[in-house]
């Protein structure tokens, strides 16, 4: 299999990194309405639509915004249509969340809303990784060159840090942890799942961030690092809660 990864059927080139990134919506709202049916959900269904609305727009937003401000100038050469369409997950992961928390204070919705989304948004974002490593550098999610043992060549030639699988691979580990953690429940409030999810995933993808082979910087790191590390300050009292916990 040669990467980028477009199957042919019937003379007609299938874009496998679309196909999964419209599937990854899917399966993961289907499996959030899994687990809404399956579980006590102390949120209203009229609250509940308005939460995953005010998501919705605020990730439609930030996603773009983050985008363009990975490289601003190639982006504002490309004209505004390029723009529109460039997207981020960093950028809709925080954006979905600074609109859940705007919504929620319009209609004082006082309850903890995250963790019924946090294992669909997982597992969305690795079928959406899996596409995304099938574009190769088609797709800026790809690594730097490298001699490294699990380089691949993406569809430049080149040996590159895979770095979609690299995300894949902890993203499925943080999966199957918070479904552990989950049987520990006493241990952790309404709301701690998501905030685990959000503080290792930002983490992880502040180190990743390294091995890409990004040219626009501010303070010597990149929008997504910058991005990350206002995640880390927007959880500062549930970070330093977690290290309080790990030195007992």
């Amino acid at each position: 299999m040669s990467i980028p990864y477009e199957p042919v059927f019937l003379g007609v080139p299938f874009n496998m990194h679309l196909i999964l990134e419209y599937l990854a919506f899917f399966v993961a709202f289907r499996y959030y309405l899994y687990l809404r049916k399956n579980s006590k959900d102390n949120i209203s269904s009229t609250n509940r639509l308005s939460i995953i609305i005010g998501a919705v727009f605020g990730a439609l937003i930030c996603s773009r915004l983050i985008a363009f401000m990975e490289n601003p100038i190639v982006h504002y050469d490309q004209g505004w249509m390029t723009t529109v369409n460039n997207k981020t997950i960093m950028g809709g992961l925080f954006g979905g969340l600074l609109g859940v928390e705007l919504v929620k204070k319009i209609i004082g919705e006082k309850q903890s809303s995250g963790d019924l989304f946090t294992l669909p948004i997982i597992l969305g974002i690795i079928i959406g990784r899996v596409g995304c490593f099938l574009a190769g550098t088609t797709e800026f999610t790809y690594g730097k060159s490298t001699t490294f043992f699990l380089g691949m060549d993406l569809g430049d030639g080149l040996l590159r840090h895979p770095i979609a699988l690299y995300e894949v691979v902890f993203l499925l580990l943080l999966f199957f942890g918070i479904k552990v953690l989950q049987k520990q429940s006493e241990k952790f409030k309404d709301g701690d799942y998501f905030k685990l999810f959000m503080v290792a995933y930002f983490g992880f993808r502040f180190a990743i961030e390294f091995l890409k082979p990004n040219a626009f910087f501010v303070l010597g790191l990149s929008s997504i690092q910058l991005l990350c590390l206002i995640c880390w300050a927007y959880y500062y009292k549930f970070i330093y809660q977690i290290a309080i916990n790990a030195q007992k």
